[in-house]
Parts: structure tokens; sequence; C-alpha cells
């Protein structure tokens, strides 16, 4: 039996991945969330776990608020992406999106996403790399 891990578009679980960070209609933020995790899915970050996907809702919802919204950085990253199994790992970044240092990178992270065996996140760690600079 051939699990969808097996045959897991690496690209596409990247780009919901970053997709979702982006997202500014809470609508589509939330079914993207439900698309993207498991019902009981988690995030760990910066010794915070957020389960569930209303939590998870919730978190990604003030990030996008934090740092999109207001049009001061761009979430990219995943082209370092790579996978064994079902184990998932790339580089996300927040870069500058205005001003002289537009362009340049103010915050990473490498995340490590668990999938199950239809490709969703079961669990998603972020470790930041390079943190922001406090304002």
């Amino acid at each position: 039996m051939t699990n969808t891990t097996d045959t897991l578009d690496l690209t596409a679980i990247v780009d919901r991945y970053l997709a979702v960070w982006t997202l500014a209609d809470p609508d589509d933020r939330a079914e993207a969330v439900a698309g993207l995790w498991t019902p009981d899915g988690v995030e760990f970050i910066e010794g915070k776990q957020y389960r569930g996907h209303a939590a998870l809702v919730e978190r990604v919802t003030e990030a996008y608020e934090a740092f999109i919204a207001g049009g001061a950085y761009t979430a990219s990253g995943g082209d370092d992406a790579t996978r064994h199994g079902d184990l998932v790992t790339f580089t996300i970044r927040l870069d500058h999106a205005q001003g002289d240092a537009a362009g340049e990178t103010a915050w990473s992270a490498r995340v490590f996403l668990g999938l199950d065996g239809q490709g969703r996140v079961r669990e998603d760690y972020q470790l930041t790399v390079q943190p922001l600079v406090a304002a």
C-alpha cells in the first residue's frame, strides 16, 4: 500500500505552508489552516504550543496582523526544502518589505513538519535561526 507521503509534492506542501501566513481574508485563512493541519495538529514555537484548528487560526492570524498586514514584511522561503518519509524541513523568512532594508531578511526559522498519511501537518516546529531585532 502506498502512503500519500510517499508521493508527496514537496513544493506544494511548502507553498501551502508559506501561503497560510499571508492570507488577508479570515475565512480563507481558517480554510487554509483546516486544509494544512490535522484537526489535532500542533505548532511548537518559542516555548509555546498551539493545538487544534481554533488555536492555529488564532496563531496564524496574530502573526499575519503583526508582520504581514501592515506591509512591513513579506514571508518567503522554502527553497531549501527536503523530506525524509513523513518529515519535511525548510527555512521560512520574514523579509523587510519597505525602506532601506527592503529585501533583507529580518527573521528566519527552520521549520520541521511531521505529516500524517494524507500529507497534513500533525506537528510543526519553528526553530528561530535569526531573531527579530526589538523595535
